[in-house]
């Protein structure tokens, strides 16, 4: 009898096929650039591919990416905005959504949709308003305008809130009359509360600021202020140079080595927090 006689076996095995496959085309990219990253110039650039770099340069592009460009100010920049925005938007996220879920005030209902159907505008129809608005208050080019914007987020509210929704009220009201205030029973009691939620939520707005590369190249020109996503074309404009392709891909390989590490350990807390929010309230 064959393996995969029965229908049940024949659509496993084609699962796994099809899963094998996404899998492949998905990752080919971050194999591609990881190998070219050891790779001389000729050789990337070369119609011949090679699984293995042929001319391994060790470090070599590492160092010449370096050399080219200020890539520790990139690294700098990139982490300070990321660290702010996650900083900022877990606080203001956490206390929204305390508000939205444990107050009772006119239009509660009405202003959470209106914060949650923003979710729904495309972030590229906001740049030139933002644009507008960070140039009137003379914020181009400065660390304000490439982090601000990026300091509230509709979906952390929603995500907060489906959480604090489901903390028992009983817990509240007995902390209120011991005589707590509403500041720390927001800080002692339900904060520690969302740990769970809190760092979903870090994960996500981390990648999401770490790899943001549309508002950066609007807000910043100076290349003291320029973050990864933005920096590594500072490596592939022929009007300036050569364009250097294993540099390029050294920066993107290091861009990507945070994002890798986060997902490869900490995948469970953002599967779980993601699908958690989804059911919850």
């Amino acid at each position: 009898m064959s393996v995969f006689g029965s229908p049940l076996r024949r659509s496993a095995a084609l699962s796994v096929v099809m899963t094998a496959v996404v899998a492949i085309v998905f990752f080919f990219p971050i194999y591609f650039m990881l190998v070219s990253a050891f790779k001389s110039e000729p050789e990337i650039i070369s119609q011949r591919f090679s699984f293995l770099p042929l001319d391994f340069q060790g470090l070599g592009q590492f160092q010449r990416a370096a050399e080219i460009a200020p890539l520790g100010t990139y690294l700098f920049n990139s982490s300070l905005v990321a660290a702010i925005n996650v900083g900022v938007t877990l606080l203001f996220s956490a206390l929204a959504g305390y508000g939205f879920a444990k107050f009772t005030f006119p239009g509660r209902t009405a202003l959470f949709l209106f914060v949650i159907s923003t979710m729904m505008i495309p972030t590229q129809i906001l740049v030139v308003p933002l644009f507008v608005e960070i140039k009137l208050l003379g914020w181009v080019n400065s660390y304000q305008g490439l982090i601000v914007p990026g300091m509230m987020n509709a979906f952390g509210v929603f995500m907060m809130r489906q959480y604090v929704y489901d903390i028992p009220d009983e817990i509240i009201e007995a902390a209120r009359a011991d005589g707590a205030g509403e500041i720390r029973i927001f800080f002692f009691i339900v904060l520690p509360l969302l740990t769970p939620a809190l760092a979903s939520l870090a994960i996500i707005i981390f990648i999401w600021s770490w790899g943001n590369f549309l508002w950066p190249l609007v807000a910043v020109t100076r290349e003291e202020l320029a973050v990864l996503a933005t920096g590594i074309t500072s490596y592939t404009q022929p009007y300036q140079r050569q364009p250097m392709w294993g540099a390029a891909m050294a920066v993107a390989t290091i861009a990507t080595l945070p994002l890798l590490v986060l997902f490869v350990f900490f995948q469970r807390y953002l599967v779980k927090g993601l699908t958690a929010a989804a059911v919850k309230g």
